[in-house]
């Protein structure tokens, strides 16, 4: 489908990155899993499964746009299923957030975890329909959803790291000391 052959690099691109970044995502895990919190299992669900949930909808929607289909219609129609089903699990990651008790999320955690996926998911749901009419816009709209999906990802394992090795870590050390 010519619509697609285009973007071929990028997905190849994108999905390596996103099949990456779930596997350092787990080394991290293991490691942290050394020392953790209090309520870990709470906070974990607000702020580490869904790092996970949008690295795995980046390479979900890589190996989709991937496959050689026919006509644009299966895959929008994919597409904006995983863009509804994002937008919910994204409205319950901020409930998780809100109701977890090991953090007290501020405003960029906010922006990261809720906003930006939120965001994405629904200019994934949105460019279903956008298909119809304007394919190549369409596409786009998914490229600049995969993206946001992989940045937020990148940037909250990459807090999630900074506060179990700069926060954690040291309250954990200054309780023992004392």
């Amino acid at each position: 489908m010519a619509e697609l052959a285009r973007w071929d690099n990028f997905y190849v691109i994108v999905g390596s990155a996103a099949g990456a970044l779930i596997g350092l995502q787990f080394v991290v895990m293991t490691l942290a899993a050394e020392r953790p919190p209090p309520r870990a299992a709470e906070a974990g669900a607000a702020f580490a499964t869904p790092t996970i949930v949008h690295f795995s909808t980046v390479l979900l929607l890589s190996a989709l746009l991937h496959a050689p289909w026919d006509s644009t219609t299966p895959v929008a129609l994919l597409c904006g299923i995983t863009g509804i089903g994002g937008i919910v699990y994204t409205v319950v990651t901020a409930r998780r957030m809100r109701t977890q008790t090991t953090y007290k999320p501020d405003f960029e955690d906010w922006l990261f975890h809720a906003l930006l996926p939120l965001a994405a998911y629904a200019g994934l749901a949105a460019s279903a329909l956008a298909t119809l009419s304007h394919t190549r816009e369409a596409f786009f709209a998914v490229g600049g959803a995969t993206l946001l999906l992989l940045f937020s990802g990148i940037h909250n394992a990459w807090d999630a790291v900074a506060w179990h090795v700069l926060v954690n870590r040291r309250e954990q050390d200054q309780n023992k000391v004392q």
